[in-house]
């Protein structure tokens, strides 16, 4: 019977500028106060959003210059590479596992575009052989992270004995728009922040976890509910329905359908691990799953340090749920442009 494929290490980064939301409720006053007519009633966001600070690749001041593709695409390749090595370095590290063992790289971002993509530019940085199977991933959105473990888990099944590194990177910042007036960018602009995630997964006896099962939802003719419009300027997000209702009515029956191919259901779940993509969507998730109110604490905690990163988000919550003690069974979820829910199941290692 072939070995299950474990989570080895949970590592995350972020970049050096601190965005206090006070300071980003401030400038996006100055920016759009007197240009939008609604922008008094959609600034509550900064406070309702339960974000108190995030972290980006650039100064505030850097955000509210004119900027087009080209100042963008330097900033993500610049920040993305960076903290692909740092998150990568720590993972590998916590693994006890040199880059010179790692026989392949999942990347995932949908923030840029780099070609080469991530992984090659900072492969000499990191120390990858020059045999290193490369696996880049674009469109995945919010739910790219917890895709991600899926993808790598899959990898490592396929060739037991070898070493999967995963590395989510997002540099959600650089959508920050001052041309478009309209809801969906002054809301982008209260939620987003920038960081990366890690992990190192292997078809081996040790590990934090089991990869017990994974799977995918996508709702039809929902692609109008998250992604980005691409123009001269840059990316543009996309928010055209209202999220934390569709999660209220259509979670639940997504995630029980994804647990019932491997006869589980939501009650043989110890601690749903969710991405934090806003304190109404987990009020919604919390409801939705017929948790107690507040139980989504360390998603809170991540919201609230580090705003919405996208794809790692989730893995932040991982990470955290691991340092205060994994409980016997979690499903880490999270919902992407598509409109797709994914998940994971992890079973504690004994």
């Amino acid at each position: 019977m072939p070995q299950s494929v474990k989570l080895v290490s949970v590592a995350t980064a972020v970049p050096p500028h601190v965005l206090e939301q006070r300071d980003v409720a401030a400038a996006a006053d100055r920016t759009f106060g007197l240009r939008f007519a609604d922008f008094e009633r959609l600034a509550r966001v900064f406070k309702t959003s339960g974000i108190h600070r995030r972290y980006a690749v650039r100064p505030i001041e850097w955000y509210l210059e004119p900027l087009g593709w080209p100042e963008r695409s330097n900033a993500y390749r610049d920040g993305a590479c960076q903290l692909f090595v740092d998150a990568a370095n720590k993972a590998l590290d916590a693994a006890g596992i040199g880059a010179s063992e790692v026989d392949t790289v999942v990347t995932i971002s949908s923030t840029g575009i780099a070609t080469p993509s991530l992984e090659a530019r900072a492969a000499a940085r990191v120390g990858f052989r020059a045999d290193v199977e490369r696996v880049p991933v674009f469109g995945l959105g919010c739910a790219g992270g917890v895709s991600g473990v899926s993808i790598a888990s899959r990898l490592a099944q396929s060739r037991p004995g070898s070493v999967v590194l995963l590395v989510a990177v997002e540099i959600c910042t650089i959508a920050f728009r001052l041309d478009l007036l309209t809801k969906a960018n002054i809301v982008a602009s209260a939620l987003f922040g920038d960081g990366a995630a890690a992990c190192v997964l292997r078809a081996d006896e040790a590990g934090i976890a089991a990869v017990e099962i994974d799977g995918q939802h996508t709702w039809p003719d929902t692609l109008d509910v998250m992604g980005w419009n691409v123009d001269p300027q840059g990316l543009g997000v996309i928010f055209d329905r209202a999220i934390p209702p569709f999660v209220k009515e259509y979670i639940a029956p997504a995630i029980s359908e994804i647990l019932g191919r491997a006869e589980l259901g939501l009650a043989d779940i110890d601690r749903f691990a969710c991405h934090p993509g806003g304190s109404k969507v987990l009020t919604a998730l919390e409801r939705a799953l017929s948790l107690e109110q507040g139980a989504l604490d360390h998603e809170r905690t991540v919201l609230a340090d580090y705003g919405n990163m996208s794809a790692p988000t989730a893995l932040f919550v991982l990470e955290r749920l691991i340092q205060s003690g994994l409980p016997s069974r979690t499903l880490l979820t999270a919902m992407g442009p598509g409109f797709t829910a994914s998940c994971v199941a992890l079973k504690r290692a004994s």
